[in-house]
């Protein structure tokens, strides 16, 4: 059985450097005319502490695992036998770097919105990336555990920048003030979002076809992991349903509001992000528990 501790700090990894990756290249993306329009000076620095804090509690949950000891019998020692632990230690202390940057950026941010935000967005990168050594992407070291890896790693670059322009889009949505930034900021997604969604395709069947191998993958059905798959699976096409709902009905409807009459299509759009939103944060949900679980069996 899959601990439920380490399951809500991956999850809470996963999403929080989610964001710090993915909200400042969004602002820098499609609002880079308006790099303060999300206010992102106290959002940036307070996800890289609470991911700071995060990877902190991964690293004792993982000292604790290493060793089969309970989380109060962890010791100086035992952290230490993770920190260095090859290429898990180096992602980590990468990571922690990476943070601090995150940091900085903050401090930059009042007078510089820009080049802040691309820190930002850089070290929320370089963090996110380091997750996929956390995780099965380190299970082989010959061409195909390269091949997964680089495939976690464009995975999790495009979820994240998923998430992001996701809760961008909400926080534009939530207070409209400037109904035309909101439908520049959707249609600019718009084709932003193909490249994510056929990234996440791809490296999302070259790990599973990685991970299962062909042979196996008939015999999922009959496991968690197989079970937990076919969820995000569902997920992401129920995410894929709404994103063209918001390309070529939402979007386009608030974009041809008259000034001052876009509350019906302003309140769609709410209920439609809402819903994608919610879709995303339990598609990781699910792969911070698959991340648990060995992929052909249900232990």
């Amino acid at each position: 059985m899959a601990d439920p501790l380490a399951i809500a700090v991956r999850l809470g990894l996963f999403l929080v450097l989610g964001l710090l990756f993915g909200l400042p290249a969004f602002v820098l993306m499609l609002l880079r005319d308006d790099p303060r329009a999300l206010r992102l000076g106290s959002i940036v620095p307070l996800l890289a502490l609470v991911a700071a804090l995060l990877s902190l509690a991964q690293v004792v949950l993982l000292a604790a695992s290493m060793s089969g000891s309970d989380l109060a019998s962890v010791d100086k020692t035992m952290v230490d036998a993770v920190l260095t632990a090859g290429s898990l230690g180096v992602a980590w202390k990468a990571r922690m770097i990476a943070l601090a940057l995150g940091l900085v950026a903050g401090l930059g941010y009042p007078r510089r919105p820009g080049p802040a935000l691309a820190l930002g967005s850089l070290a929320g990168a370089i963090a996110l990336g380091s997750l996929a050594w956390t995780g099965h992407g380190t299970m082989g070291d010959d061409a195909a555990g390269w091949l997964h890896l680089g495939a976690d790693l464009l995975h999790l670059g495009a979820a994240g920048l998923w998430l992001g322009a996701l809760v961008g889009l909400v926080i534009l949505v939530a207070h409209p003030t400037q109904p035309a930034l909101c439908a520049r900021a959707l249609s600019g997604f718009a084709h932003i979002g193909t490249a994510i969604v056929v990234t996440l395709a791809i490296t999302g069947l070259v790990n599973v076809w990685i991970l299962v191998g062909p042979s196996a993958i008939g015999g999922l059905v009959t496991t968690v992991y197989g079970w937990l798959l076919a969820g995000k699976i569902s997920l992401f096409a129920a995410m894929l349903g709404l994103a063209a709902a918001n390309r070529f009905r939402l979007g386009p409807a608030l974009t041809r509001s008259p000034a001052g009459e876009s509350g019906p299509a302003i309140r769609n759009l709410r209920i439609s992000l809402a819903i994608e939103t919610g879709c995303i944060l339990a598609i990781l949900l699910l792969v911070a528990w698959l991340g648990t679980l060995p992929p052909t069996g249900d232990a």
